[in-house]
Order: structure tokens, then C-alpha cells, then sequence
């Protein structure tokens, strides 16, 4: 059974190679479908043969389904372009395929870096993603800026041994740069379904993420990095729930 693999990138020259190269392991075509990146992530690209498509970013969940669309197999191994198969994830991958993959879909586990750091708590890890599936079978669904695969009704996932190895951030300050843009993304995703905010959420919602995040779920363990994320999480959080109020103030 052939396996499509599914990568959307912006500005990923520093790990597209290594994305590209894992997929191809397990892969017998690759669709690369990229927001007209500023760096030279399209030549790194267009170097491994894949089919390479430059489409305008209208959110997660738009891009990965017109992503979708270019795919010639039913079955699909998306990935973003930060993020790289290991090689116990390639082995059981392949072993599925001999097996001709017999599960509707299956659940991969991400495995975040953190400026350098491989981060294990604070409810980073485990990080369960179904990104192999039988597109017939499930669609990308989920409220931007966070995507998921829902599988049809009825329909279980397996799960496979080994990581995503996601380099996600290479730095605190690109973290912090991200922060601002992504609460816009989910306050304008929350306000067109009709989500509401309040000075309660406002204030209140950041704490308990912190709190969650740092003493519940343990991102002490993490030791600096692990604070760092909580704090700015809750931040972001902080962001997200203000601007959303924002919007229905101005909609009045």
C-alpha cells in the first residue's frame, strides 16, 4: 500500500533536509505545499524531487487540507516542516506497511526541542498525534491555530512506537515572537465560533494554565525551560482571552 507524505512549511530551510529525508523512508510521494517562504526552503525542496506547491497561509486547518487535496494515495503521513521521523518511528512505520496498515489510522508522539532542550513534562510529553491515516477515513478538522485528524465515527487509532522529534522553538525570544500572532490567530478562530470572553477568563484562565502547567503537570521537571514555557503559555493564554474581548467590544 503507497503512503502520501504531507508537509506544509514557512521559513524551514534549517530542518526541511532532515524532514524530507526521514519522510522518504517511508513515503512513495511527498507533497510540500508552502506559504511563499522568504528563505530558501522552496530550492531545498525542489532539490529532492518533491512536489512542491507555493499557496497563500489562510490558517492550519486550510492549509493542510489543500495540502490534502494534491495527494495521489489514500493513506497519509502528514508532518510540518519542522518536524523530523525518528528512526524507531521509521522502523515502525515501515513494519505497518508490510503489514499493509490494517488500522484506520494511527497516533504518533511528539517529541518537542526547546532552544536545544528535549522537553519531557508540563504536558508536552506525551504529545499523541494522529497524523498517518486512510484519508477516506478521517479529515483534518480542529479550531486554528491548532489542527487535528478526527477519524470517522466508530473508528479507532493505533499506536506506534518512537517520536516526532519536533524542533519547534530555537530560541526563548522566537518563542516570545510567536506568542502575539498565535493568540490572534485563536482569538479570531474563537470569535467566529461564536466564543465569548470575559474579564474573569482574562485574568484568571493564565493563572490556572500556569499552575497547571508548571505544578500539576509538572514542568518543574524541566528545570528553567519548563518555566520559562509555563510563563509564557500563560501568557499567551492572557493574549488570546484579551483580544477575543476585544473583538466583541468592537462588534457591538
Amino acid at each position: 500500500m503507497k503512503v502520501s507524505g504531507v508537509v506544509i512549511t514557512y521559513n524551514e530551510a534549517q530542518h526541511i533536509e532532515s524532514c524530507i529525508r526521514a519522510l522518504q523512508r517511508v513515503t512513495d510521494e511527498i507533497i510540500v505545499v508552502d506559504s511563499f517562504s522568504r528563505d530558501n526552503t522552496p530550492e531545498i525542496c525542489m532539490n529532492f524531487g518533491v512536489k512542491f506547491f507555493s499557496h497563500s497561509y489562510e490558517g492550519q486547518v486550510e492549509q493542510k487540507n489543500y495540502a490534502l487535496g494534491k495527494t495521489q494515495h489514500d493513506l497519509v503521513l502528514a508532518v510540518d516542516g519542522d518536524e523530523v521521523l525518528s528512526e524507531e518511528l521509521i522502523d515502525s512505520i515501515n513494519q505497518e506497511k508490510v503489514l499493509g496498515f490494517l488500522s484506520a489510522g494511527y497516533e504518533l508522539n511528539r517529541l518537542t526541542n526547546y532552544a536545544g532542550h528535549w522537553i519531557k513534562y508540563g504536558g508536552w510529553y506525551p504529545d499523541w498525534k494522529l497524523r498517518l491515516w486512510h484519508k477516506s477515513k478521517g479529515s483534518w478538522q480542529g479550531q486554528n491555530p491548532h489542527d487535528l485528524v478526527i477519524l470517522n465515527e466508530g473508528l479507532k487509532p493505533k499506536k506506534l512506537k518512537g517520536d516526532i522529534l519536533h524542533y519547534a522553538f530555537d530560541s526563548v525570544s522566537e518563542h516570545r515572537a510567536r506568542i502575539e500572532n498565535y493568540a490572534s490567530i485563536g482569538a479570531k478562530s474563537m470569535h467566529s465560533l461564536g466564543k465569548k470572553s470575559n474579564w474573569f477568563l482574562v485574568l484568571f484562565s493564565p493563572m490556572w494554565k500556569f499552575f497547571r502547567d508548571y505544578v500539576i503537570k509538572g514542568g518543574f521537571l524541566d528545570g528553567k525551560y519548563g518555566f520559562i514555557i509555563a510563563r509564557l503559555s500563560a501568557k499567551s493564554k492572557y493574549l488570546k482571552y484579551k483580544k477575543l474581548l476585544t473583538l466583541q467590544q468592537e462588534n457591538r
